[in-house]
């Protein structure tokens, strides 16, 4: 049986992977790709490690590189970094990295990097690189390594850089690092020297200020020697289990334990962009096998105290249901492995992997493993540019992850509502909105990053429903799955699936949510017997769905297809004449006399101002 499914699983490995040789033929699409070989030696008392890195980088562009770039997050986590000077200047810092002292009615905010000692800050230091043996010239401009190559890399080629390097484990402040507040000795996110992207925008070298991550596919094979005490999960799959034990090994054969005071992880990770691990000497391991051979691991503190352990032990068959979710409303998962693992600061999301925190009540336990885990799709297999398009990444995973925690923790219906449109409504009403373009370390606030990404990405779904239909929108979301998992999809790539799925036009609306700040609202101006006069007041056109109560008490629903669209959604309504975007008002005449008009009875539709949508007002 096993076997069985090892093979069907090495199936859908190729045929994902194969997708990706499709894609490049489509318009002279091309990716980068990079094969890491890293080994590293981790010291648990000091916090710090000693590493050698083999890269074969292939350019797959049509030009001639003369640098490359690496990313060295560490680096930001030292006092007077750009990190830092960021989290003293924003209005509203993130409370995890800043402490606060004063008074309720003074209060001094201190960014905690600020205040790292030498032995707390982290660091990534290079001791030495080549290219094809030879050594090359580099800078260290705060998190980013710029390397003036010694042979210009000519398209199609590979090269290879060997680099020896050196890190610091910093006092986890944002995401990575040691002891955290929960007391997990070690998230090693964003610890090794990653080469940054390259694509057709250009090289994507942005500094660590705050947030969000990109990175080139590639397999990772990677070996971790530290302390025996301490078990280890992660990204990609053990190769040693029987050498390891820690709950990897195979029960039905001998354990060889490795000799010495410290164990040698082997992990390999075929086709991912980017490599986390954390362990501690208090780990937990549960592994879950799924009935379709997909092993999901659970590494928590057998510390906590029992209401946390019970949830933990109760999150995994509830991790098994959303793996399914996502699987039949997405696509496939196509790896051996899942590793929940308890670190971090909150919850974030990486290759194969995922780290939150542990000490969650078990809805939110729950609710986060969900989101994280939809980020596996939506970043991982679809590795937008999560950058200088977070809203693609966050906005989307909020939204497959709400329907399945709906349907999964609620027992709801598992269809999209309005739910989550409070956040967007109170940064218009407060004018802190920026549109969904802005670089996502660029926002004024946090607040209207958060918003941006999250709600209003997620809102560009939801109201996809309204515009094209809820069943072509779930048929998007698979055709864009299938069409660009394990490449760098933009904007434009799920604008164009949803048109080619719908059969509608949808460009105006992924400028208007995306490259505007411009908002929906929409009013019934006037009845008159039969006659209704409906005003475009906000900047953003719409389609609209219009309810009418007549004066014998039946019923009847229009669709107003916006002529932009070139058609309307699939509909029960009776389909009206298109309403043009320079027209502000729309007259329709309904078939009898009307007692009432409702526009949007969804309230899918992001209309700022609900009031003017019904007639007559309540207040009258």
């Amino acid at each position: 049986m096993r076997t069985k499914f090892l093979t069907t699983l090495s199936c859908v490995l190729m045929i994902c992977y194969a997708s990706v040789e499709e894609v490049k033929g489509q318009n002279g699409y091309w990716q980068q790709h990079v094969d890491y070989t890293m080994d590293v030696d981790i010291d648990v008392n000091k916090f710090q490690y000693k590493g050698t890195q083999k890269l074969v980088y292939t350019n797959n562009s049509p030009e001639v590189l003369n640098k490359v770039y690496y990313h060295l997050y560490y680096n930001a986590f030292q006092p007077n970094s750009e990190m830092d000077a960021r989290l003293q200047r924003i209005s509203d810092p993130d409370r995890r990295m800043v402490t606060k002292t004063g008074t309720k009615e003074n209060p001094i905010v201190n960014s905690r990097i600020a205040s790292l000692k030498p032995n707390e800050i982290g660091f990534i230091k290079v001791k030495s690189l080549t290219q094809n043996g030879r050594s090359v010239t580099y800078e260290v401009a705060g998190t980013v390594l710029e390397v003036s190559l010694n042979a210009p890399i000519q398209p199609g080629t590979k090269v290879t850089f060997d680099m020896v390097f050196d890190g610091q484990v910093p006092l986890q402040i944002r995401r990575s690092g040691r002891n955290s507040k929960e007391g997990v000795a070690l998230s090693m996110s964003q610890w090794f020297p990653k080469m940054a992207e390259y694509d057709f925008e250009g090289w994507q070298a942005h500094p660590y200020i705050a947030r969000e991550f990109q990175g080139v596919w590639g397999d990772f094979d990677v070996t971790i020697h530290i302390d025996k005490k301490y078990t280890v999960g992660g990204t990609g799959n053990l190769q040693n289990p029987q050498e390891i034990g820690h709950g990897y090994e195979d029960t039905s054969k001998p354990l060889k334990r490795q000799r010495g005071k410290k164990l040698a992880w082997h992990f390999k990770a075929p086709n991912v962009h980017d490599f986390m691990w954390a362990a501690d000497p208090a780990y937990k391991h549960d592994v879950l096998k799924m009935e379709n051979g997909i092993d999901l691991h659970f590494l928590y503190k057998k510390t906590l105290e029992a209401n946390y352990l019970e949830n933990w032990k109760n999150l995994q068959s509830k991790t098994a249901e959303l793996m399914t979710y996502f699987n039949e409303n997405i696509g496939q998962y196509p790896y051996k492995q899942y590793s929940v693992v308890q670190g971090g600061d909150g919850g974030i999301e990486y290759a194969m992997s995922t780290l939150i925190t542990g000490k969650r009540s078990f809805g939110s336990l729950v609710g986060v493993t969900a989101h994280e885990l939809a980020h596996t799709w939506f970043q991982f297999l679809l590795a937008s540019n999560e950058s200088i398009h977070s809203w693609m990444d966050e906005g989307f995973t909020s939204y497959i992850s709400g329907l399945a925690s709906n349907k999964i923790l609620k027992g709801g219906d598992g269809k999209p509502s309005a739910g989550s449109y409070g956040g967007y409504f109170y940064v218009v009403k407060n004018k802190l909105e920026e549109p969904l373009t802005t670089h996502s370390d660029r926002f004024n606030t946090n607040v209207a990053f958060s918003v941006g990404s999250y709600t209003k990405g997620s809102m560009f779904l939801t109201q996809l429903n309204y515009i094209i239909g809820e069943e072509n929108t779930q048929k998007t979301i698979k055709k864009y799955f299938n069409d660009f998992k394990f490449t760098h999809p933009t904007p434009n790539d799920i604008k164009r699936t949803a048109e080619k799925v719908s059969g509608l036009q949808l460009g105006w609306y992924l400028n208007e949510w995306v490259e505007t700040i411009h908002t929906i609202d929409y009013g019934v101006t006037s009845v008159a017997g039969a006659k209704i006069t409906l005003e475009r007041i906000g900047k953003m056109p719409m389609p609209i769905d219009v309810t009418v109560t007549y004066a014998d008490g039946t019923t009847e629903t229009f669709n107003i297809a916006l002529r932009m669209m070139r058609g309307n959604k699939p509909t029960d309504a009776t389909i009206l004449e298109d309403w043009t975007w320079a027209h502000p008002t729309y007259t329709f005449t309904a078939s009898k006399t009307v007692k009432s008009v409702e526009i949007d009875a969804s309230q899918l539709m992001a209309d700022i101002d609900r009031s003017n949508n019904v007639y007559p007002k309540a207040t009258e």
